[in-house]
């Protein structure tokens, strides 16, 4: 009995250190599982935020028809290029010129009746009611000569802005009506980036702001810099637009390129 208590007691003298040591060692690993520091992942996300956008020009318009008429000539066709003043669309204009010829010649004969009730007014011939009615039939003459003069002005439409043809809406031999399209066309020396970006960023936007665009088709990136922000945040979407332009060398580009900008200041 007594050799037993004293084998019990052996081990129990063996086991206190071992238990003592594995919690010891428990701890340990515990400590230097502690606190791993944030701050890393939140200064690269700091580092640079991403946005998609497109390439659009600052001048593009559609030319419509300003009158009822046949086309007659269209000399640039798709992808042509064209200078500031270049006639893009002529139409056949022989009605509105005839309609200016008979307005002009109705003018001058208003002109005419106009001196003669004058000096017959002088000799107490007529009234002045008649010289007034001759005054009112200058001046409605007048008036619809200028009508026909503005429209035989539309017959030739000229290129506001030097560009290229996007579209060719119409042919020639077609017969148009006011308002109807003519030609898309663009300036693709002149363009500017547009980007979505969430509206958090709009606090820490400033003017002349620096990022890099990425167009999907070159590839090549792109020095560009912002120049304003959107007037109104999406309410659906929480983003707002920004608008900014290339500042650094930039050749091949034309409007309706894609592509990705990275913002790599702190926003």
């Amino acid at each position: 009995m007594k050799r037993q208590r004293l084998t019990g007691l052996l081990a129990l003298l063996l086991a206190t250190p071992l238990y003592t040591f594995a919690a010891t060692g428990q701890q340990a690993e515990g400590e230097l599982q502690l606190d791993p520091p944030a701050a890393p992942a939140q200064a690269s996300e700091e580092k640079g935020r991403d946005a998609r956008g497109v390439l659009r020009a600052v001048d593009q318009a559609t030319l419509s028809s300003e009158l009822n008429a046949r086309i007659v000539e269209m000399p640039y066709r798709e992808g042509d290029r064209f200078k500031k003043g270049d006639l893009l669309v002529r139409f056949d204009c022989s009605a509105y010129q005839a309609q200016l010829a008979a307005s002009q010649a109705a003018m001058r004969a208003a002109q005419q009746e106009l001196n003669q009730n004058r000096q017959l007014a002088e000799m107490k011939s007529v009234g002045r009611t008649a010289v007034g009615l001759s005054e009112a039939k200058l001046a409605q003459s007048a008036a619809e000569s200028q009508v026909y003069q503005i429209q035989t002005t539309r017959c030739r439409v000229l290129a506001p802005f030097d560009g290229q043809v996007v579209t060719r809406k119409a042919q020639v031999s077609e017969f148009l009506g006011q308002g109807m399209p003519l030609l898309e066309v663009v300036d693709n020396s002149h363009l500017e980036i547009y980007l979505l970006a969430p509206s958090r960023w709009l606090s820490s936007l400033k003017a002349k702001q620096t990022f890099t665009f990425v167009p999907d088709e070159t590839g090549v990136p792109l020095q560009a810099e912002l120049l304003r922000t959107g007037a109104r945040i999406d309410e659906s979407s929480q983003t707002i637009t920004l608008i900014g332009k290339v500042t650094g060398p930039a050749s091949g580009l034309i409007a309706g390129m894609s592509g990705s900008a990275r913002f790599t200041e702190s926003q």
